[in-house]
């Protein structure tokens, strides 16, 4: 991957007289400006961002599957943080397109990366809320987990052990979606300071 993008300006006009005749020359000079993108922390970037976005899709959409099921509501974490998923991996595809092009410039990267950065921090928020939050943790997911997956540990082919890995599964799963959120606002942060630097390198 070439890590770099340019911007070209034309700027220029000459002209010449005669005593006879008069001519006018216009002469447009392309001035390539080029940033220089640190290619291995940029693709790890993508790497990881795109990892975090579809794990937590995938969970989220499983949630959802296994809420209809139930019959029961589905909270607005699930498709807010599922669209947020999928805005991240639009954007990434966009951050592909412009290397490929040689045009990605920093502002549409500090831009697209604090729009999602918000976007991701407001969801690792109410991941933390449901997982810890109620009074001393009580109510919460975490919680729960504590109380009725993690203190027992059924074993043999029973109803009962099917249903606790179950549960297990779905314990862990939140855990999950909390480091991924986590991983992604931290990883937001890090592009917007490498942004960041490429512009004021390139300016210096």
């Amino acid at each position: 991957m070439v890590a770099l993008s340019a911007v070209t300006r034309t700027t220029g006009t000459t002209s010449t007289t005669d005593t006879s005749y008069i001519t006018t020359t216009e002469r447009r000079l392309a001035r390539v400006h080029r940033y220089h993108w640190p290619a291995i922390q940029l693709n790890v970037w993508m790497l990881i961002m795109l990892a975090a976005s579809l794990c937590i899709i995938g969970i989220f959409g499983t949630f959802i599957t296994q809420q209809k099921q139930l019959l029961l509501p589905i909270p607005w974490v699930f498709p807010y943080f599922i669209t947020t998923g999928a805005l991240t991996v639009v954007f990434i595809a966009l951050l592909l397109y412009l290397i490929a092009q040689r045009r990605l410039l920093p502002s549409i990267v500090i831009i697209g990366a604090f729009a999602l950065f918000v976007l991701w921090l407001t969801g690792l928020v109410v991941v933390s809320t449901e997982l810890w939050g109620g009074v001393n943790g009580s109510g919460s997911v975490a919680g729960n987990c504590d109380v009725l997956v993690f203190n027992a540990a059924p074993v043999g082919v029973s109803q009962e052990t099917l249903a606790w890995l179950a549960q297990k599964s779905i314990c862990q799963s939140w855990q999950a979606v909390f480091a991924f959120a986590l991983i992604g606002c931290v990883f937001l942060v890090w592009i917007l300071v490498i942004a960041i630097q490429v512009f004021y390198d390139d300016d210096a």
